[in-house]
């Protein structure tokens, strides 16, 4: 059998992973349990045809060899192995006494997903929506008798991100800390839960919205502090306002789709089009074309980029 596992979430994908693992039964790593990275990718099809000595099957795990690409010799080599391998249509007969799980972030429909396609199982393991995500954070915390309320587990997942993976690390805090029958606030959610650095640029730019220099500024600066590079905080920040600037110009219809938001993320609509509206079509622009200047004056040694991104960001709360 041959699976193919890819998508942003790693929880999604380890999960399946472990359920392959436990239907499969004993494994000994080195013999009947082959794992495959881009340092031994070149030994796969070897790993495939080597008996696996004392047991009936074989589990290869390749994960993030870089497989679903477009111009790939190795996923070329091991789609025509499959193709070979295949006896008519029947998936049982793929890699006689082999399972085979292919595990990357980002695909492409080359010659290898189509025979995996066709001969295989292809599980899509992206991030959930925010109201999938909501009832398994209260299902979490409902199992160890924690409660949350709805609208607090919206809050979380606006601070943690929607990647799974974050919100299990993120959720066994807070439930280690209030313990059975304790009711977990966003008090709690401020104090002991780590914000992704895409919610704390939402906070930056809704204290540059509201003309707050002070709060800017300690944002900014806590970003600093907490070692995230300054050259990436431009990065960010020219983004961000890269999507007020289009949100500015869209209509309210084509919001989702001119930001390219992902189905887990069209929540953030009604945030970007609050934070817009603190700022004029004009200044969004000016604010861009100055971030952009920024970055080149720094480049060649004209600027240092904190003192010239604390002036940009001054300028627009005086």
């Amino acid at each position: 059998m041959i699976y193919l596992l890819h998508g942003e979430d790693n929880y999604i994908k380890n999960e399946f992973l472990k359920k392959i693992k436990k239907n499969f039964g004993e494994l000994n790593l080195g013999i009947n349990y082959i794992q495959i990275d881009e340092n031994n990718v070149q030994s796969i099809i070897s790993d495939i045809e080597t008996p696996a000595f004392g047991y009936e099957s074989k589990l290869i795990v390749a994960r993030n060899c870089g497989f679903l690409k477009k111009k790939n010799s190795i996923s070329e080599k091991l789609a025509e192995y499959i193709e070979k391998s295949a006896s008519g249509n029947n998936k049982e007969n793929i890699l006689s006494g082999v399972e085979l799980v292919v595990i990357e972030d980002e695909i492409e429909k080359n010659d290898l997903y189509k025979a995996i396609e066709k001969y295989g199982t292809i599980k899509e393991c992206n991030e959930a929506k925010l109201p999938e995500l909501i009832k398994k954070v209260k299902s979490i915390t409902s199992a160890y008798g924690v409660d949350i309320k709805e609208n607090t587990a919206s809050y979380f997942i606006e601070y943690t991100g929607t990647n799974m993976e974050d919100i299990i690390n993120e959720i066994r805090k807070l439930i280690e800390y209030k313990g059975k029958g304790g009711t977990i606030t966003k008090e709690d959610i401020d104090v002991l839960t780590v914000k992704k650095t895409e919610s704390i640029i939402f906070d930056l730019t809704d204290n540059l919205g509201n003309k707050n220099i002070k709060e800017a500024m300690n944002v900014l600066h806590n970003l600093i502090y907490s070692k995230e590079p300054v050259q990436k905080i431009l990065v960010m920040l020219y983004n961000h306002f890269k999507k007020l600037y289009i949100v500015s110009l869209s209509d309210s219809q084509n919001i989702a789709q001119n930001l390219k938001l992902k189905p887990n993320q069209t929540f953030l609509v009604n945030k970007y089009q609050r934070q817009a509206k603190c700022f004029k079509e004009q200044e969004l622009r000016t604010i861009l074309d100055e971030l952009i200047n920024l970055d080149e004056s720094y480049k060649i040694g004209n600027v240092d980029i904190n003192v010239g991104l604390e002036s940009i960001l001054c300028r627009y709360c005086s």
